[in-house]
């Protein structure tokens, strides 16, 4: 467990599932993630049994309120890369359907998340793939955490009758430690 002042961060328990899939099912969630499906019960179950579960290079997390236990959304780090040190960073704020809020959850777990990832795991470097519409994850971690474009992906993402392109973001433990 990860605790800070107001966020603390547990391992995701299949009690959280039927939280998660409602919160990624949203319309404005969904657009955001790599799944272009809607989810069942099925599936969620399954991502959380291969993934989460069964696959050592994936480290999932419920954020929840320190003090209420609310869960509040989800983050982890998937596709980690033990030999490269690096992996994957992925966030959403359900609580009040946020995606990311301006209350100082999202801000707080990755705090957590990332001293987690580069101190314990002793990971290189996160990234991250956002799609040049999410303008508000792309200033959320280019703003308060220094996030650095490395590439673009050019129309990679199909979504609302056009192609989008992907952007690669990534953080790198001595921007992290600064």
């Amino acid at each position: 467990m990860l605790i800070g002042n107001k966020v603390m961060l547990r391992a995701l328990c299949e009690e959280d599932l039927p939280q998660l899939m409602e919160w990624r099912n949203l319309p404005n969630f969904k657009r955001n993630f790599r799944e272009y499906r809607e989810l069942n019960m099925s599936m969620q179950k399954n991502w959380f049994d291969k993934a989460v579960v069964g696959d050592a290079s994936t480290v999932m997390f419920a954020i929840c309120d320190k003090e209420s236990r609310e869960l509040l959304g989800c983050c982890g780090l998937c596709y980690i890369n033990w030999i490269q040190r690096n992996a994957d960073l992925s966030l959403y704020i359900g609580y009040n359907n946020s995606y990311i809020d301006d209350m100082g959850i999202a801000k707080e777990a990755c705090r957590l998340m990332f001293d987690y990832g580069f101190n314990e795991l002793n990971l290189h470097k996160l990234w991250t793939e956002l799609y040049e519409y999410d303008e508000k994850k792309i200033d959320f971690y280019t703003r308060e955490f220094g996030f650095h474009r490395d590439g673009v992906l050019r129309d990679h993402h199909y979504m609302d009758g056009r192609w989008w392109d992907s952007y690669i973001y990534s953080l790198i433990k001595s921007e992290w430690v600064k």
